[in-house]
């Protein structure tokens, strides 16, 4: 059942519920809902990746996403969908917002649009150019309509067990090589990934690219930053944390972490602990996915 929390200024809610459908379990990893009405000022947050696809439906102002590696890249829209990219966003909002997001592994992302994920594993889009314009106004006049936050989460329930079934399946050695990153997060070389699975490297990432998004490369080292960036907030220092998260040393780390977010680690980690921790919304386990900006 979802549950209401309200941040520190009293004038917006986050409510958090999970996926109900057993179809759904290890597919979907939970949905997020979020309010924010007239009297909360302008918020920009600065969005991890942290490799879960997010599908947000919104019913109310549209939100400003703009890459914080490449600020010219730059999205707007009150629904979104946004890949499991290997970049932060920075996202922003002035109006009242009113929207509901469905976390998504990008297996299920694949089954659910079925369409390669290759073709917009670095875009932000609107989901009406995967799912159609109809399918999508529906969906979201079906949510606004709905009552309360459980009967939206239920009508979700229904319609991704629906439509994951009928989606390309992907296949078993993917999901090894998936399964084994997330294992070793990400200290694990593609060739030995490729080994494993009885593939070429090449045959590897063509087929990787295809149903996660990003090349293996890429993900394992998301999968690092993240498994630095939970050791940090654990209590290790930056450069500890980078040593056993697989970096080289400091400088490597930080050369990573810039390359990624746009901002250095430190400057990171101040910014996120100065904000109380209902402001973090980090949306499912053991991933670090934001911090509130000044």
């Amino acid at each position: 059942m979802p549950t209401a929390r309200p941040n520190s200024d009293g004038a917006r809610r986050t409510l958090f519920g999970h996926p109900l459908a057993a179809a759904l379990q290890g597919q979907v990893l939970g949905y997020r809902a979020f309010e924010a009405g007239g009297q909360c000022p302008p918020r920009r947050r600065l969005l991890m990746p942290d490799g879960v696809v997010r599908l947000t439906l919104g019913f109310g102002s549209p939100v400003l996403l703009t890459d914080a590696v490449c600020p010219e890249r730059a999205f707007t829209g009150a629904s979104l969908l946004i890949p499991a990219r290997t970049t932060a966003l920075v996202a922003e909002h002035r109006d009242p917002v009113r929207c509901v997001t469905v976390l998504m592994t990008p297996q299920a992302a694949y089954r659910f649009f079925g369409a390669p994920m290759s073709d917009w594993s670095e875009l932000v889009v609107h989901p009406a150019q995967l799912l159609g314009s109809q399918v999508v106004a529906m969906l979201i006049d079906r949510l606004a309509g709905c009552g309360d936050w459980a009967a939206r989460f239920a009508l979700l329930d229904a319609e991704l067990a629906a439509r994951m079934p009928a989606g390309p399946p992907g296949s078993p050695e993917v999901e090894r090589a998936y399964r084994e990153l997330g294992r070793t997060h990400g200290q694990v070389r593609v060739s030995a990934l490729a080994r494993a699975v009885g593939w070429s490297s090449r045959q590897l990432e063509r087929r990787f690219r295809q149903q996660i998004g990003p090349s293996p490369k890429r993900v394992a080292q998301i999968l690092r930053l993240q498994r630095a960036m939970r050791l940090h907030e654990s209590g290790r220092p930056w450069t500890q944390a980078a040593l056993d998260a697989g970096f080289f040393d400091q400088p490597h780390f930080d050369r990573s972490f810039k390359a990624v977010t746009g901002c250095t680690p430190n400057w990171f980690s101040r910014v996120r602990t100065r904000s109380a921790p209902e402001e973090w919304t980090d949306l499912a386990a053991g991933h670090l996915s934001s911090a509130l900006l000044p």
